[in-house]
């Protein structure tokens, strides 16, 4: 068992601590790198910006900016006010964890179609989790002659607490989302099948994550040792937040798309057709047996205009392997 107080010991994982720094951010900017092609599409213009869009800029770009503090804080060679480095390093940096639970937060309320009886209650949970974010410096830093900026102590209860509170956070979010696929069994659709996936993965790598970095923490083994996975925590959260948004903005349903049936109406004569349903809706009719041919079964409702306006037909239904026309019934739709 290594004396984690000793000299020699804070050297050892202060010369990891930096490497480990350099690697993660080399991570992150490639990530970064690889997806600029979506937010120039918004910053031209090319596509419309909603405001949702504004934690999905600010979480990314704060952890590129956080990043930068960092580095500059390991590789800087002349006297600098760590102190201050190192605030702005953890305020940014623990803001981008902010941001990811924010950008989840969103897609549930939409998912739940602005319902205020879920949109009030996550408003205040972001706003209790914003408030340990926002507790100031929680470590203090100094410089140290041929060592640079070198951190001296940490405030491991208020950081502990915004991680668990983090994590409780997002398994608010995910059981919010699947309680509202659950309550839509017959209706699910590909949207909120994708949405509850990226939910999923992106609670149990941010959950993995803070997990590691709160027990570091609780265990203060020294003051390297207590913050050295929340840079990590922070990433990956970051990066799996920044992914679910932009594959929600780029999401096609390639699944049948129908008009149903079922929730037409008509007034003066117009007829206005029902919701766009991705799944099966009452429109379409799959058989259980091929017995008797091997078409599709359609049901499908018509119409003919006569000089009053238009006057339904009743329905008529069809194999795809029969003519449809052969009928002396049928009409074609207009």
């Amino acid at each position: 068992m290594p004396d984690w107080q000793s000299t020699a010991e804070l050297v050892l994982e202060g010369a990891a601590f930096a490497k480990f720094m350099h690697a993660l951010a080399g991570l992150y900017f490639w990530e970064v790198a690889m997806s600029l092609d979506f937010d120039w599409e918004f910053i031209s213009g090319k596509k419309k910006f909603h405001w949702p869009l504004i934690f999905y800029f600010l979480g990314r770009y704060f952890l590129v900016a956080a990043l930068i503090g960092i580095l500059v804080a390991l590789d800087v060679t002349q006297e600098v006010n760590c102190q201050t480095l190192y605030t702005f390093n953890q305020l940014v940096g623990q803001s981008t964890l902010g941001f990811a639970s924010i950008n989840l937060a969103i897609r549930t309320m939409a998912l739940w179609s602005q319902n205020m009886y879920i949109v009030v209650p996550l408003v205040i949970i972001i706003l209790g989790h914003w408030s340990l974010i926002l507790q100031g410096a929680l470590l203090k830093a100094a410089w140290v002659p041929e060592q640079g900026c070198v951190i001296t102590q940490t405030n491991n209860t208020v950081l502990a607490a915004t991680f668990i509170y983090g994590m409780c956070f997002d398994l608010v979010v995910l059981v919010l989302t699947a309680a509202k696929l659950a309550f839509q069994r017959g209706q699910r659709s590909q949207l909120m099948k994708m949405l509850f996936r990226d939910g999923l993965i992106y609670f149990v790598i941010a959950f993995v994550a803070s997990l590691l970095a709160t027990t570091f923490m609780l265990l203060n083994l020294n003051a390297i040792m207590s913050v050295i996975f929340n840079v990590p925590s922070a990433v990956a959260s970051t990066i799996v937040a920044c992914r679910a948004v932009r594959r929600l903005n780029e999401w096609k349903n390639n699944g049948p798309e129908v008009f149903s049936s079922g929730n037409q109406s008509r007034s003066g004569g117009a007829y206005r057709p029902g919701p766009v349903t991705s799944n099966r809706g009452p429109g379409i009719h799959y058989p259980q047996s091929r017995s008797k041919v091997d078409g599709v079964h359609v049901q499908m409702e018509t119409f003919a205009v006569a000089e009053g306006g238009a006057v339904a037909i009743p329905q008529k239904t069809f194999d795809s392997a029969e003519d449809p026309e052969a009928g002396s019934d049928y009409k074609q739709p207009i």
